[in-house]
């Protein structure tokens, strides 16, 4: 690899950061105006699978309807959006986004138990301490009483930490499970169209729908929305490639950028500031991070078109905004 590529990869890996770092102040602008999380969802995954689709169509690849890869899509429509991301526009309602991008690095720490249950690692003391420093995170978040602007947003924490815990499972589930006919494309779009077959029925039979106007008369909510459902649907495409172009090691490095750009962009776009609490926090979560991060020796890369292979369990670290 030339030095002109390494220094592409480095700026893309950047690019994905920043990227994914500020679909959380867009979540939280997202429901500013009260809409339902469930509503949100709905729309969400029908401008991802439009966008996937389209990518699709443009490209000339169908998106494969084989019962295995239905299973799939069912999967990931359900643990890594569905669930999650209800639980993040809730939370979203009532923390600040800057400590929700925090939370988010909790994903690789615990993907670790999640691996060793389903046999996918092996036990590491360096790994387990990892885990254990993100818990030290999380208590000086939750623990001391300055360390939230309002101490009734404690109760919304633990609704935080659902979209890290099932990001966690998701990753594990696609590293032991995922097949090698879908590429990441065919994926996105796949549970996108399932996410809302089943979502939509769900909204509309609870009354949690939202009314999408037209573009002329969105508001900064359905703005914020639309840009984070594309934001996300080229940055979750193009870390799978640069997963398949670079490995799963380096990729897995986003994951600091994830959450200091989500920390930035919260301070830019929404004027958030934090206690010391906080901050420490955050040192805590980049300490484990590191710990838990995927060692060269042990790192799978995936095949160069960029397909699922059951063969790489590092998917598990990375990043699922």
């Amino acid at each position: 690899m030339t030095r002109a590529e390494s220094a592409g990869l480095v700026g893309l890996l950047v690019l994905l950061g920043a990227g994914w770092g500020i679909t959380q102040p867009l979540a939280k602008l997202a429901v500013s105006t009260g809409h339902a999380a469930l509503g949100l969802v709905v729309w969400q995954l029908a401008i991802s699978g439009v966008l996937c689709g389209a990518l699709l169509k443009l490209t000339g690849r169908g998106l494969p309807l084989t019962r295995p890869a239905l299973g799939l899509y069912l999967a990931v429509a359900l643990v890594g959006t569905i669930l999650p991301n209800s639980a993040s526009y809730e939370a979203a309602r009532h923390l600040p986004s800057g400590l929700i991008s925090i939370l988010l690095s909790t994903i690789p720490m615990l993907a670790f138990p999640i691996a060793l249950a389903l046999g996918l690692d092996r036990f590491r003391p360096r790994r387990l301490a990892g885990l254990g420093c993100g818990l030290a995170g999380v208590l000086l978040i939750v623990g001391p009483e300055a360390s939230l602007p309002d101490p009734a947003m404690l109760a919304w924490v633990p609704i935080a930490l659902i979209a890290p815990a099932f990001y966690a499972f998701e990753g594990n589930f696609l590293a032991r499970w995922g097949r090698p006919e879908v590429d990441p494309v065919q994926l996105l779009c796949g549970a996108s169209i399932v996410g809302v077959a089943i979502a939509l029925p769900v909204a509309l039979a609870t009354g949690r729908t939202v009314a999408f106007p037209a573009p002329s008369d969105w508001s900064l909510a359905e703005t914020a929305l639309v840009g984070s459902s594309v934001v996300h649907c080229i940055v979750y495409a193009s870390y799978f490639w640069m997963i398949g172009r670079a490995g799963p090691v380096f990729s897995a490095q986003v994951s600091y950028l994830v959450t200091g750009f989500g920390v930035l962009w919260a301070k830019l776009l929404l004027g958030e500031s934090y206690s010391a609490w906080v901050w420490g926090a955050m040192g805590l979560m980049f300490v484990g991070l590191f710990l838990v991060q995927p060692r060269p020796k042990l790192a799978a890369v995936l095949p160069q078109d960029g397909t699922l292979d059951s063969a790489a369990p590092q998917l598990q670290d990375g990043p699922r905004p």
